[in-house]
């Protein structure tokens, strides 16, 4: 029963229940080579190959928590690149927590002439990829959506330059 005295719905949230966020930053990191475009993805112990990205530390700003991520799981001192910032949200109920919203905030960042090393606490392989492949290798719906718009990004730069 919800505080109004009525019965709630199902999957109708109780307002009283505080709602939590957490936040976290990371890059798109790419490269060029062979005259392509590659996109960097990490794989994670679990399996899963995702962007590196990271919780923020108290006092960083989202720069900060990016840059200090990407370095930790690859190794890699990256550059921004200026104009892309995307933000994604989702609820970790499958997680257990269904009051918890995770805030991702994703930059665009390039290198070059570095050699990536994988976090081995964290990351089991870095691998580049066309933006072909890395569309096929990543599971989630949302990293697909967020390098569409990273690509798209890079190719109207391109297109403009």
């Amino acid at each position: 029963i919800s505080p109004a005295g009525r019965k709630r719905r199902r999957g109708e949230r109780d307002m009283s229940e505080e709602l939590l966020y957490e936040k976290s930053c990371g890059a798109v990191v790419c490269c060029q080579k062979d005259n392509d475009i590659k996109y960097l993805l990490v794989c994670e112990h679990g399996g899963y190959w995702v962007f590196p990205i990271g919780h923020m530390e108290t006092g960083e700003s989202e720069h900060e928590t990016a840059l200090r991520e990407v370095k930790e799981e690859t190794g890699l001192d990256v550059t921004f690149i200026d104009g892309f910032r995307v933000k994604d949200e989702h609820n970790l109920a499958r997680e257990g927590r269904p009051n918890t919203i995770k805030q991702t905030i994703y930059f665009l960042a390039n290198y070059e002439d570095q050699t990536f090393v994988p976090q081995e606490s964290e990351i089991s392989q870095i691998a580049l990829h066309d933006f072909e492949s890395a569309m096929a290798s990543l599971q989630f719906d949302s990293f697909k959506n967020i390098l569409a718009q990273a690509h798209g990004f890079l190719v109207q730069m391109q297109k403009n330059a």
